[in-house]
């Protein structure tokens, strides 16, 4: 899996209703996520600024996304509160520079 990670900044005052609409995430698109190969998503805020981070099965997967129709009407409703660029997120690169995987905490399991 690779791993991938953006930020986006946010227009004043746009941070609850941009939470509100990804609360409200249409099923057509969380289904065009998975088809362009993106096995996960998780963001973070520090207002104004969101961090997406993402697991995806191959490179080309965010650009599908974003090439599809229904992220271009979705990317339309978020032109008043962030960035939009030809349809597509004006979106901040963030380079992986470190990466820790441990086992299961001590104590963890369930004891048989």
């Amino acid at each position: 899996m690779i791993r991938r990670a953006f930020t986006l900044t946010l227009k004043p005052g746009a941070l609850v209703e941009y939470k509100h609409r990804h609360d409200n995430i249409w099923p057509e698109l969380v289904e065009e996520i998975e088809r362009s190969g993106i096995a996960s998503m998780t963001s973070f805020e520090s207002d104004p600024i969101v961090f997406i981070y993402s697991e995806i099965h191959d490179e080309e997967a965010w650009e599908r996304l974003w090439n599809s129709e229904v992220h271009y009407r979705w990317a339309e409703l978020f032109e008043n509160l962030i960035d939009i660029v030809d349809g597509k997120p004006s979106a901040g690169e963030v380079r992986e520079i470190f990466h820790l995987e441990t086992g299961p905490a001590e104590g963890s399991m369930d004891p048989q």
